[in-house]
């Protein structure tokens, strides 16, 4: 993190205010065929009092130091050590505490005041549908994507300008409404097949954005299957109030719209606090969620193989540093065990050659430990909400497989931010909270198994092309040269459903 674009962005940063940032958010989409990345947005303001450690001018700011400050071992030992759950109701960023880096990651996504979710994100709105057939090639498409890009962020400048706004784009804003169609016609013939007559279409989506998906969806069933949306509820879980709200105007932005609103509840609550038991059988829409679902990191000592968890420290100057402890918390400890019984193998970081690895350790100033391996205790604490409230579910659910730009380590995040209109990753997580996305590829070769270990119920995996080949309307997403972005994008992802 030490080029000259980034230091600027970071003296941007530490010389504002964090809680008078403005935003408003949604959920990111890399596609690896298309250099459009997702972002953010916020206008600061410079603080008008200091607290412990912060900087009065721009001047005094000094690049981050990573190395650990073992001197300071005494004053970090007696700091308390803290959860995302005791952050929530703070409104500035913690100083002196320590916390897992599951909790960090967590916090800095999706606090209430200053989280990069709840703050920092505009998604992309395309407009009016793309019409496909008439351009003559993908490359048409992506030109056209680009123009429509810059006219909604010129607009947005009018209006505020701003260096750090984050905006995203997402396939079910790119292809609306045929990726919300592709999935709504999956939901109709699964239901007719198992649940019609007897039981209502219950459909939970969590984490719906600006409600795009849930109103492509419920137009397809209104004007295809209209037997099926009578017996249609749709019940949004979105932990950010912003976005809740925005899912709410879109309910009446027309008289098409409106007539959803009596098929349509919003929970604004996270999918971690609910408490009430579904017993009737419903479908569970988790689109590209699960990449920003916190992780724990692992490093193993080369010698034994004993694993070492990642914690932060965060001091009065809100300097983070991390350490790793032999010692585990429960719900580590909870998902090796789990992954160590559902999977016959997985990537880990001593699968390589153990000669190779303890001639490294003795190399000077190398570390005993392995690289780091991020673990996704959040999405293991997910399956189980859905064992324990939602018994009778079907889950649907997509993400990406594979992300460049990753931090080191297995399972790495990609961790950026966007700084006048570009896209910057950065080479750890341990980052200013709030201000950067951190997402994180899923490895469904141990999440399928660890799923139906969980839950009891069997699932499979799609490559995202394939399982769009079986249910999207393709002629309406083909270019004239034959070409179709909706199956050539997105070669990252995976989609996992419940059979």
């Amino acid at each position: 993190m030490d080029s000259p674009l980034i230091t600027q962005l970071f003296r941007q940063l530490f010389s504002h205010r964090a809680s008078q940032c403005l935003a408003r958010g949604a959920r990111p989409a890399l596609a690896t065929a298309c250099p459009l990345r997702s972002q953010r947005r916020g206008k600061a303001s410079r603080a008008s009092r200091l607290g412990d450690g912060e900087t009065s001018r721009e001047s005094k700011w000094q690049p981050r130091n990573m190395a650990f400050p073992y001197e300071r071992t005494e004053e970090f030992d007696r700091y308390p050590v803290v959860t995302a759950d005791m952050l929530r109701s703070r409104r500035e960023r913690p100083r002196r505490v320590k916390m897992l880096l599951r909790d960090f990651i967590e916090d800095s996504l999706y606090n209430p005041n200053y989280g990069y979710f709840s703050k920092q994100v505009v998604i992309f709105t395309p407009g009016d549908p793309f019409d496909f057939p008439a351009l003559p090639s993908e490359h048409a498409f992506f030109q056209q994507l680009r123009h429509r890009y810059t006219d909604f962020e010129d607009a947005l400048d009018y209006q505020e300008p701003n260096d750090l706004r984050q905006l995203w784009h997402t396939p079910t804003e790119l292809f609306s409404p045929y990726y919300g169609e592709a999935i709504a016609r999956y939901l109709v013939e699964d239901y007719k097949y198992n649940f019609y007559p007897y039981h209502d279409l219950n459909i939970y989506e969590m984490g719906a954005g600006n409600g795009t998906m849930m109103l492509n969806i419920l137009d397809y069933i209104r004007d295809c299957h209209p037997e099926v949306y009578e017996r249609t509820r749709f019940r949004v879980i979105e932990i950010s109030s912003q976005l809740a709200q925005l899912q709410q105007q879109g309910l009446g932005q027309s008289a098409y719209a409106r007539g959803h609103a009596d098929k349509v509840e919003i929970v604004n609550r996270s999918i971690f606090d609910w408490n009430q038991y579904v017993s009737s059988p419903c479908y569970f829409l988790a689109l590209e969620v699960f990449d920003n679902f916190a992780h724990d990191a692992l490093k193993y000592d080369l010698d034994t193989g004993a694993p070492y968890q990642s914690h932060v420290v965060i001091d009065p100057r809100g300097e983070l540093y991390e350490y790793y402890s032999r010692t585990l918390d429960p719900v580590a400890a909870q998902f090796l065990e789990r992954r160590h019984a559902a999977c016959k193998s997985y990537p880990h970081p001593l699968s390589g050659s153990r000669l190779m690895a303890s001639i490294r350790s003795l190399m000077p100033f190398h570390s005993s430990l392995s690289m780091p391996e991020y673990i996704p205790t959040r999405l293991m604490q997910f399956f189980y909400i859905l064992y324990q409230k939602f018994p009778n579910h079907k889950l649907i659910s997509s993400d990406f497989n594979k992300l460049s730009d990753t931090v080191e380590g297995l399972n790495a995040p990609v961790v950026q931010t966007r700084y006048k209109r570009q896209m910057i990753p950065v080479s750890t997580p341990l980052v200013h909270q709030g201000y950067f996305d951190i997402l994180f590829p899923t490895d469904f070769d141990v999440i399928e198994p660890m799923y139906t270990a969980i839950t009891g119920r069997f699932a499979r995996t799609y490559s995202h092309e394939d399982f769009m080949l079986g249910r999207a309307d393709l002629e309406e997403t083909q270019t004239r040269n034959g070409e179709n972005p909706l199956l050539s994008w997105y070669k990252n992802a995976s989609v996992m459903i419940t059979v």
